[in-house]
């Protein structure tokens, strides 16, 4: 992982100007300026000031300035109460709330690849996305339609950087908040596919991924519980072969290599067993909403997305961009202040070494 400089700042990213990420980034600066000292956005100014005034006149009725910034080490000169925004896309009209914009999407995306691009560098902490819209992401055409969401894109530029094939820069998904963490085999894929990408070689690499990543959030080697992909994980092989044939093979492999994982354990009751964080530290779930309803379940306004296996820190709110209530400043910035902080912790280490 690149070395940020000392005191680099972290960059949030506008996410879709048609969707909530904004007004959550607008509305995170307004209640909590001193947890957003160090952040700066990237995206386009003047959706962040429309953003600003939305937010005033569902609250205070006082809009927060916003700053322009030219160069990334101005950050530290913005006083608090005070947006600081570089401007890394093309000028935006306005963007209707809730509306599909293949416009809107490629700010977005451009956002994402300014900011990934910058942390690369080892001009940024890290990274933390508000959220895009897929299809607005798709309709913005190529690079962009090339890429399922934020994770695939961020493999994809780092690949860029390390000068290698995307394959070559695995990946994977971790949801957690305060109770609950969830690290995904597969990610966004048909559940077809999902099932057959539950392999020997892709579990254990999950195994190692998350290993790695727990052991420098945690600063000791996590507890790994890893769950079946069957009712009762397979029922001794009554409910399929995956257990016995794939996943026990892969948990006996990393447990060969220092990794303490344990399982396959039923996936309709191996949540509750690491509720609280109590008996495990984290759960390999197989596919996505196998691992993720349950962390949803918990409560999407604390949640965090993490990539993890990325040579960047890149975290963002468990939500989407809740077209439905755009433009209200109803949306709460929760998810993206627990996104902020858990960024800040990651990036620590990085920034100490």
């Amino acid at each position: 992982m690149p070395q940020p400089r000392a005191g680099a700042p972290i960059a949030v990213t506008m996410g879709d100007a048609a969707g909530i990420g904004p007004e959550i980034i607008a509305r995170a600066f307004a209640e909590a300026p001193e947890h957003m000292r160090g952040c700066l956005v990237a995206g386009d100014v003047a959706t962040i000031r429309r953003a600003a005034a939305l937010v005033a006149q569902a609250g205070t009725g006082v809009p927060l300035p916003v700053a322009e910034l030219t160069a990334v080490a101005q950050v530290a000169r913005v006083p608090p109460r005070c947006i600081p925004v570089m401007q890394v896309v093309a000028p935006l009209a306005d963007v209707a709330f809730g509306q599909l914009s293949a416009v809107a999407g490629q700010a977005a995306g451009d956002a994402v690849f300014w900011a990934a691009r910058a942390a690369l560098r080892g001009e940024l902490a890290a990274l933390v996305t508000a959220p895009l819209n897929k299809e607005a992401l798709a309709a913005a055409g190529a690079p962009y339609s090339l890429y399922p969401g934020h994770t695939e894109l961020l493999q994809a530029v780092s690949a860029e950087h390390l000068g290698m094939p995307a394959a070559q820069v695995p990946v994977r998904m971790m949801l957690a908040n305060d109770e609950l963490r969830t690290v995904l085999v597969s990610i966004h894929v048909p559940l077809r596919e999902a099932i057959a990408r539950v392999t020997v070689d892709n579990v254990l690499e999950t195994l190692r991924i998350a290993h790695a990543a727990l052991r420098r959030m945690l600063g000791r080697a996590p507890r790994l519980a890893v769950a079946g992909l069957n009712p009762h994980a397979g029922e001794g092989g009554l409910f399929g072969p995956e257990e016995r044939e794939i996943i026990a093979p892969a948990i006996r492999q990393a447990r060969a290599e220092g990794i303490h994982a344990r399982g396959p354990y039923a996936p309709d009751t191996v949540f509750m067993r690491a509720r609280g964080l109590a008996e495990f530290d984290l759960v390999v779930a197989m596919y996505h909403d196998q691992g993720l309803i349950p962390v949803k379940y918990l409560g999407v306004e604390h949640g965090v997305n993490v990539t993890l296996g990325l040579p960047l820190v890149r975290t963002s709110p468990d939500h989407g961009t809740a077209f439905d209530i755009a433009g209200t400043g109803r949306a709460s910035p929760a998810s993206l202040l627990a996104a902020v902080r858990l960024a800040r912790q990651l990036a620590a280490p990085a920034q100490a070494a």
